[in-house]
């Protein structure tokens, strides 16, 4: 008998007859010999509705109470699921993230999985139960309801798993698995059987949809092998696990995209090598994250820092820079650009191989795509170019490596 996870995202559940769906994969897993927790979203567009519905109350709601509102979106998913496994005859019941013992911290929209006990989630599991568990939310240990963020149901999954040492955690999602790259902007994109873990966190750090960059990290630190796979029909999805030698044949294994960046640059710097501490503590401070950063010196002696952002970020980051500006020097401005994409190519294997860069460089240059900022890890080269050309950059880079024809 195997304890399996499975979550269920907005799409597999948005429907009364997805929901329904849902409930006859979960008994048919149960009628295997299987014991199940499955991990359930809100129903699609629901999370949407109940921010919209606090924004015309009032322009900014408290993030606390947001939290309390935006928690009922999973807490309706789980009730009219049970509600549909227990019509069918077998036997179920919900749990919200607090019931299910998830303990968070931090702020509030953006909470941190801290620790899970599984007492009454095994208890039930014993008692012959389908347990269905709300995704996306927790509750600190003083009792204040937290969510977890965009794709937070994730990492509930992921973090459940690893608290009842499931055998099998698999992510049901309205795609087969994971593409190397959309198959919406390559229609030549191919499914990846394997993927390590550093690779699938590269590629959702870097603007793959498919998993909450967090719940990856989660699995690595955990070692939660999963899979991520279709709801709708029975295919072999993606797994995602340590890297092994095999998967370093591949110099890049995906490429992936990000829509909505911005560039803030901070020019006329003449305050000592502290100004990268002021300008970042600024940022944390805002709760702002950041991806590439480049810093340089003039002939003039006058230092230079750019860094980008997701562009709803941009007004919070100029707020929170402003004031920083006259630590920096008299001299000290700010500037920023917006309607920038980011480009990123990934792959475990650009360990072992070279040239990989000058590959991915050769075929935007070929295709006239000019390129901006770039950063770099082990295992990824990122860019960012016009918004207006990020398709054809991927459609390109796509080319370059033949990853239509990928099969490891």
């Amino acid at each position: 008998m195997a304890l399996i996870v499975q979550k269920y995202g907005g799409s597999s559940v948005g429907t009364i007859d997805r929901i329904r769906n849902v409930a006859r994969r979960l008994i048919e897993t149960h009628e295997q010999g299987n014991r199940v927790v499955a991990v359930i979203s809100a129903m699609s567009g629901v999370t949407d509705k109940l921010i919209g519905m606090a924004h015309q109350v009032m322009d900014n709601p408290p993030e606390r109470e947001l939290d309390m509102l935006m928690a009922t979106g999973e807490q309706q998913s789980i009730a009219l699921l049970v509600m549909a496994i227990t019509d069918m005859g077998h036997k179920a019941v919900s749990f919200t993230g607090a019931q299910a013992g998830i303990c968070t911290y931090g702020s509030h929209t953006r909470g941190r999985i801290e620790s899970i006990d599984p007492e009454k989630v095994v208890a039930a599991l014993n008692d012959g139960c389908i347990v269905v568990c709300a995704g996306f939310q927790g509750v600190t240990r003083e009792g204040a309801i937290h969510t977890l963020g965009r794709g937070g149901s994730d990492l509930s999954a992921i973090a459940m798993a690893a608290a009842v040492r499931a055998d099998l955690c698999q992510i049901f999602t309205d795609v087969d698995g994971v593409y190397t790259c959309d198959p919406r902007v390559v229609k030549d994109a191919c499914k990846i059987p394997v993927l390590s873990y550093e690779e699938m966190l590269e590629m959702a750090s870097s603007g793959s949809k498919v998993m909450q960059a967090r719940s990856v990290e989660f699995a690595k630190k955990f070692g939660v092998v999963f899979e991520v796979r279709n709801s709708m029909n029975n295919n072999p999805g993606t797994i995602v696990q340590e890297e092994n030698r095999a998967m370093e044949s591949l110099a890049v294994r995906g490429v992936s995209i990000e829509r909505n960046q911005a560039r803030v640059t901070v020019s006329g710097i003449t305050a000592p090598v502290a100004y990268t501490s002021l300008i970042l503590s600024a940022l944390a401070e805002a709760e702002i994250n950041i991806d590439m950063i480049v810093a340089n010196t003039a002939h003039d002696g006058m230092a230079r820092q750019s860094f980008t952002m997701n562009m709803n970020d941009l007004g919070a980051a100029q707020a929170a820079l402003k004031p920083v500006l006259p630590q920096l020097g008299p001299k000290a401005a700010m500037e920023t650009e917006a309607g920038l994409a980011k480009l990123s190519v990934v792959g475990v294997g650009m360990r072992s191989n070279s040239g990989v860069a000058a590959r991915v460089f050769r075929a935007l240059a070929e295709a006239g795509i000019a390129t901006g900022m770039i950063a770099t890890s082990e295992i990824r080269i990122s860019t960012t170019v016009e918004a207006a050309d990020i398709e054809q950059a991927a459609r390109v880079v796509h080319a370059a490596f033949n990853l239509d024809q990928i099969t490891a």
